[in-house]
């Protein structure tokens, strides 16, 4: 299969392109396309067969379940059986956003895509390119990241193509996410607003809105087993191809922590990648060649790190580095979804420094 690249700079101008890509949709076949947080494969999130689609191009097991992507407020209700006064709040507040809300689904749902669960995760993205291809779809798109299953999430179309060529007839380029980490996923079932995937809505910005007493951090974001309610709680996520070791702790102790472990490591004779920040590899120069090391940005600034942290991994694909180090960050505001991703692509290996 031939996958055409479509570069999207004018939606109002692009309509023919974007109604192109809907009526692919529609049709049963897959698009990926960009979000604010990173790329998504869709496919018409009201057929069963075409959702099937999404998980063998992703090589996906098929109790993970998928988001349903909507352009408004009546595809809401199209899919979810009740929108309680708890997921009302969220929406007004969030939507359309980096958020995505746990709700009761109607049967229109296709069990294909709950993981035979009787509630649908539902995003309203706020990337323009996004709502304007699910309104030229005329339905909810299910979509998850557009990577292979188990590689770190694409946020690029580049990195999408390197995925996907050759698996999905189109691929809609908008450009690099802005946020680079997924939606944040809010369980709305119940009393209590429950985080099951951190993302850029943080905590402290859930919390602002609801009060403490009304945030929870769901036990599998701890490593407790669960039955996955949502993306990403069930299998090993954002995974480079040589093994991830994270170090943790104060930031003024990571460049000599660092230090002690590529000279370990060299000295066994592995070639030590790293994933750092600006401040850390400056002090590595000289044992870590500069083709060996990813730069996500400063240390301080959560955003950058986010938006760099994908391409970091992924950069790692094509150089010989056996072992990769990574710097890890603050659990607070956007460091805990960070972190999330650091573990999910190190198996929960980390170091103290």
């Amino acid at each position: 299969m031939d996958t055409k690249i479509v570069k999207i700079d004018d939606v109002k101008a692009q309509r023919d392109e974007l109604q192109h890509a809907g009526e692919i949709l529609r049709q049963g076949g897959l698009v990926a396309f960009p979000t604010e947080t990173v790329y998504g494969l869709g496919a018409n999130g009201l057929d069963g067969e075409a959702c099937a689609r999404i998980y063998d191009a992703k090589g996906r097991p098929s109790d993970n379940p998928l988001i349903l992507h909507v352009a408004n407020r009546s595809m809401v209700d199209q899919v979810a059986a009740k929108v309680p006064a708890l997921a009302e709040k969220l929406m007004a507040a969030f939507c359309p956003g980096p958020i995505t809300l746990i709700l009761r689904r109607r049967s229109i749902v296709p069990d294909r895509i709950t993981g035979g669960l009787d509630t649908v995760g539902i995003r309203m993205p706020e990337d323009d390119v996004a709502r304007a291809m699910i309104k030229a779809a005329g339905v909810p798109i299910a979509a998850p990241s557009a990577n292979i299953s188990g590689r770190p999430s694409p946020t690029t179309a580049e990195a999408v193509a390197g995925d996907m060529a050759g698996r999905i007839p189109l691929i809609l380029d908008g450009g690099p996410c802005r946020f680079g980490v997924e939606s944040t996923i809010v369980d709305c079932t119940g009393d209590k607003a429950v985080i099951l995937r951190p993302g850029a809505v943080t905590r402290e910005m859930l919390t602002e809105l609801l009060g403490e007493d009304h945030v929870n951090l769901d036990p599998a974001l701890v490593g407790a087993k669960v039955v996955p309610k949502a993306p990403g709680m069930k299998y090993t996520h954002y995974a480079p191809k040589a093994p991830l070791t994270l170090i943790e702790g104060m930031p003024t102790r990571m460049a000599r922590a660092f230090r002690r472990e590529i000279e370990r490591l060299q000295a066994q004779g592995h070639t030590v990648g790293v994933i750092a920040s600006h401040e850390v590899l400056q002090e590595l120069s000289d044992i870590v060649p500069a083709e060996l090391m990813a730069d996500y940005g400063h240390q301080q600034q959560l955003p950058a790190i986010a938006a760099n942290i994908y391409e970091a991994l992924r950069s790692f694909d094509d150089k010989p580095a056996d072992v990769l180090l990574g710097e890890g960050t603050t659990d607070e505001g956007l460091g805990l979804a960070i972190m999330n991703r650091l573990h999910k692509a190190s198996g929960f290996r980390t170091l103290p420094a």
